[in-house]
C-alpha cells in the first residue's frame, strides 16, 4: 500500500463518493468530505457548492488546515439532467453544465496550488460512460461528461511535468440517488447497475493507472482505460508543443 493521502472528496456523502471515501479510510489516508449535506460519520466535512469558485477554494484551504497538505481531490460531484433536452430551461441546463462540467474546472483551479504545495499529487475526476458515447436525450449530461474528459486528457499533459496524476472516471449506470427516478426500469428491464463499491474500485484503478486516463467501469467486467480508437494520445515535451502551436494557429 502507498502512503498515507490527505484527501478531499467532493460529492463525498453518498453514492460513489461515499464508497471511495470509505475505501480511502480503510487504507489509511486522512480524508475531508466536501458535499451539501453532512454525512454525520463524524469525520471531517465541510459545506461545500461546487458552482461556486470561493466554496471550493475554502474546501482545499480546510483540508490544508486539517492535515497539513492536500495530495488528492477527487472532483465527483454531479447531477442528472431528470427531464429531456427541448423541455428543459436555459437555468436548467446552465446548473447540469455548472455542476457536472464547470465544477470540475474549478476544483482543479481551487487544487492545484495546494497540489504544487505538497510536491505533486492526484487529480480524479467523475465522468461518465456518457463521456465516451451519446446518451440518447440527454445531449446536456452527454456534453458536460465529454468536457470532462478533454479537460483531464489535456491537462495530464501540462501538469505531468510537475509531479502530478489525472484520469477520469467513466462509470456506466449505477445504483445511487442520483438515478433514484430511473431506477424501477433498469430493475424492470433487467438492465444491470453498478454498485457504488464496483464504480470504487475503478478510482482506484484510475489513482494508479496511467495519467490523463478515462477508466471505463462497466458490470461484470474489470475497470479499463478507454483506447480511444484512431485518436492519438496527447503527450508532454515536443509533441505538445507542436499541438498548441496548431491550436493556436486554428483558432487565430
Amino acid at each position: 500500500m502507498s502512503a498515507a493521502r490527505a484527501a478531499l472528496v467532493t460529492g463525498g456523502s453518498s453514492g460513489i463518493g461515499a464508497a471511495v471515501v470509505r475505501r480511502l479510510r480503510e487504507r489509511g489516508d486522512q480524508v475531508v468530505v466536501a458535499d451539501l449535506q453532512d454525512p454525520g460519520d463524524g469525520q471531517p466535512f465541510i459545506a461545500c457548492d461546487v458552482t461556486q469558485p470561493e466554496s471550493l477554494e475554502a474546501a482545499v484551504a480546510f483540508t490544508e488546515a486539517q492535515f497539513g497538505r492536500l495530495d488528492l481531490i477527487f472532483l465527483n460531484a454531479g447531477i442528472a439532467a431528470g427531464k429531456a433536452f427541448p423541455d428543459m430551461t436555459p437555468a436548467e441546463a446552465r446548473r447540469i453544465l455548472a455542476i457536472d462540467l464547470d465544477a470540475v474546472v474549478l476544483g482543479a483551479l481551487a487544487a492545484i496550488p495546494a497540489l504544487r504545495r505538497a510536491g505533486g499529487g492526484s487529480i480524479i475526476a467523475t465522468s461518465s460512460l456518457g463521456g465516451l458515447v451519446p446518451v440518447p436525450g440527454d445531449p446536456v449530461y452527454t456534453a458536460a461528461k465529454h468536457g470532462v474528459i478533454g479537460f483531464v486528457r489535456s491537462l495530464a499533459v501540462e501538469l505531468g511535468s510537475e509531479g502530478m496524476h489525472l484520469a477520469a472516471l467513466c462509470p456506466g449506470f449505477v445504483r445511487t440517488p442520483l438515478i433514484k427516478d430511473f431506477e424501477k426500469g433498469f430493475d424492470d428491464a433487467g438492465f444491470p447497475l453498478l454498485t457504488p463499491e464496483q464504480a470504487a474500485d475503478g478510482f482506484f484503478a484510475a489513482l494508479e493507472g496511467p495519467s490523463g486516463a478515462a477508466w471505463v467501469v462497466q458490470p461484470g467486467r474489470e475497470p479499463l482505460p478507454f483506447r480511444f480508437p484512431n485518436v492519438p494520445g496527447a503527450r508532454g515535451g515536443k509533441t505538445a508543443d507542436v499541438a498548441a502551436t496548431h491550436v493556436g494557429e486554428l483558432s487565430g
